[in-house]
């Protein structure tokens, strides 16, 4: 039965791929839209812009291999596992071009709202009382724990994988995916820029420390006005999550990435990156997806179900979501 054609190729993708559809072009829209008015402008495309379109390009072939893979299954198909990974690829790359434009989407800043939230919470600007403790030795650590982001929230997917737990590993993706997109549609709907930004004219230390914190200051150096992903702290969303699945799956794996995480949410404030509030946002947000990813592939699955019992065609060939 063909009536429902779109319906039944939207059934067929997980719902961790349809919210990469989702995501993606929008996405492609913004970051082309900021490109073209750039250089309609006659202006200098600023750095995160150029980089955005290279991301959207990359993206595009990484889904058009995996839609290959998928309808073609090489021999090299035994790595099955291609499939729960392309859409978390494909989530990052959103990220962080929606992190460069959320200011051309909405300049509606709702920053000046969190810093009166921390300031009636602890009577002082966190970011700020933070700066007694400052030492080269200190910001060095706390850098290189907030660059461990990277690799805490890949660490328990990668020990499933290789445990041969596909199940649980789609599991930890599915809800880390989740929390990401959740994430990012707080990022657009309450833009704010992080306190190094909106609190540069308070801070009385600079920061010293290593080659880390050196590569971080550059990194920012790039574009200081852009950044408007701080509410929530998705550093912290994601480490949260993380260290939830880890103690559901492998507590032994939770007890060695336990300091780091709490390394990581420490550095998000004395590195300046975020607010408070922005840290109880982010486990709010954990919370969230670890209970909505269970629930949103279990409802995913019976909606294919019942496009399938009504006839939907091809469905022999193709694992269920969930699988």
């Amino acid at each position: 039965m063909r009536g429902s054609g779109r319906t039944w190729l939207v059934w067929r993708l997980r719902p961790e791929e349809f919210l990469a559809v989702l995501f993606f072009l929008p996405s492609a829209f913004v970051t082309g839209k900021a490109y073209l008015y750039d250089v309609g402008a006659g202006l200098t495309v600023p750095p995160r812009i150029y980089h955005g379109m290279v991301r959207l390009a990359v993206t595009a072939m990484v889904a058009a291999l995996f839609v290959w893979f998928a309808r073609r299954k090489p021999l090299w198909s035994r790595l099955g596992w291609i499939r729960e990974v392309a859409p978390f690829l494909i989530c990052i790359a959103i990220y962080t071009n929606l992190h460069d434009t959320i200011a051309f989407v909405n300049s509606n800043d709702v920053h000046d709202a969190l810093i009166r939230i921390d300031q009636w919470m602890f009577g002082v600007q966190p970011c700020l009382w933070a700066q007694q403790f400052y030492t080269p030795f200190l910001t060095e650590v706390f850098s290189i724990a907030y660059m461990n982001y990277f690799v805490l929230s890949v660490t328990v997917v990668a020990y499933l994988l290789l445990a041969g737990r596909r199940e649980a590993m789609r599991e930890a993706l599915l809800g880390t995916i989740l929390c990401f997109y959740i994430g990012y549609f707080f990022y657009v709907a309450f833009p704010a820029a992080p306190p190094w930004l909106t609190l540069a004219s308070q801070f009385t230390r600079d920061f010293h420390g290593g080659w880390v914190t050196s590569a971080a200051v550059r990194m920012k150096a790039l574009d200081p006005n852009a950044s408007r992903g701080a509410f929530p702290s998705l550093h912290c969303a994601v480490t949260f999550i993380t260290l939830a699945y880890a103690w559901k799956y492998k507590k032994a794996l939770f007890a060695v990435l336990l300091p780091m995480g709490v390394a990581l949410v420490v550095s998000t404030v004395y590195l300046r990156h975020h607010y408070v509030i922005d840290i109880l946002a982010g486990l709010a947000l954990a919370v969230l997806a670890y209970v909505a990813a269970p629930a949103l592939d279990g409802w995913w699955t019976r909606q294919r179900d019942r496009v399938e019992a009504r006839g939907g065609e091809g469905w022999a060939s193709e694992p269920k979501a969930g699988c």
